[in-house]
């Protein structure tokens, strides 16, 4: 097989796994601060996928275009849930919490189930076999959107954290969360504000990976146990770990695709988990616990 072929496969992977490592990103951002495992997280971006399939065939609006109004939807949603329902459970032993999130996400699956039906659906935008060429490299164009709004969304948020007063505040209660007590921080607003960051990443990845891949109600807890993969890969609590595990698990899936069997994808990412959690139990940029 001709290596350009690999390198394309290679490059494809690559762009698919950058989606990735956002939709894993939100998951890493909410564990990282309120410490609450979000098992709801795939289903709550199979939400965004529909609202982008429901736009786009009553209006015809691009998913790429509502990224953000979508996000904002998500973000919402993300705050109330934190605020109302998931707050009071933060204290509480971590099966609880499990159960909780658990409840919701076969709520939105069923919820969607109903609304939707089983079958998979997309869009079909007018960019969908458009391609660009260099050399003998091929892009596929609406990977290349999707990737290249990733890349935006995530660095915008690495932004936030690192630049501005609230996001050092949401660091400080993740750091400590007595300390940010002691200096006045509003720890729970805090956190309702960084569960609804993490929900509208995956509101905003959701629109992209739609360019991708069909949606089903049924792929929302699929996504959720590839978010896992990515995170724990990559190093729970990370946010650039979550994009190295992302592009690392799309492009493995991408190569097993091509030198085995595309069924055969979903083992080869779950063989990375295994030895990453053998050699580097901390994930490829997480830090050891001291």
């Amino acid at each position: 097989m001709p290596i350009d072929v690999y390198l394309n496969v290679a490059v494809s992977g690559v762009l698919t796994g950058l989606v990735y490592g956002l939709m894993a990103l939100g998951l890493s951002v909410i564990f990282g601060v309120v410490r609450v495992v979000n098992f709801a997280h795939g289903e709550m971006m199979t939400v965004a996928m529909y609202i982008a399939v429901t736009l786009f065939s009553a209006l015809r609006l691009d998913p790429l275009v509502m990224l953000i109004p979508i996000a904002v939807v998500l973000f919402a949603f993300g705050y109330v849930l934190q605020a109302g329902l998931i707050n009071p459970f933060i204290t509480r032993p971590e099966h609880s919490q499990f159960l909780l999130l658990v409840g919701i996400a076969i709520i939105i699956v069923n919820g969607l189930l109903i609304m939707f039906g089983p079958n998979s659906q997309n869009v079909q935008v007018a960019y969908a076999f458009d391609s660009f060429q260099f050399g003998r490299l091929i892009i596929d164009a609406t990977k290349a959107y999707a990737a290249l709004a990733a890349v935006a969304v995530s660095a915008a948020l690495f932004v936030f954290f690192r630049s501005t007063m609230l996001g050092t505040s949401i660091r400080a209660c993740a750091d400590n969360y007595t300390g940010a007590l002691v200096v006045g921080l509003n720890v729970k607003r805090l956190y309702a504000l960084t569960f609804a960051l993490g929900t509208a990443c995956v509101g905003a990845a959701g629109p992209m990976l739609l360019l991708i891949f069909d949606v089903t109600p049924a792929a929302g807890p699929a996504y959720t146990l590839l978010a896992f993969v990515i995170v724990i890969t990559g190093g729970l609590g990370s946010m650039p770990g979550a994009l190295v595990g992302g592009v690392l698990i799309g492009l493995t899936e991408a190569m097993a695709g091509l030198l085995f069997t595309p069924s055969a994808k979903s083992m080869f990412a779950f063989a990375i988990l295994v030895l990453v959690l053998l050699f580097r139990p901390q994930g490829i940029m997480g830090k050891r616990a001291a």
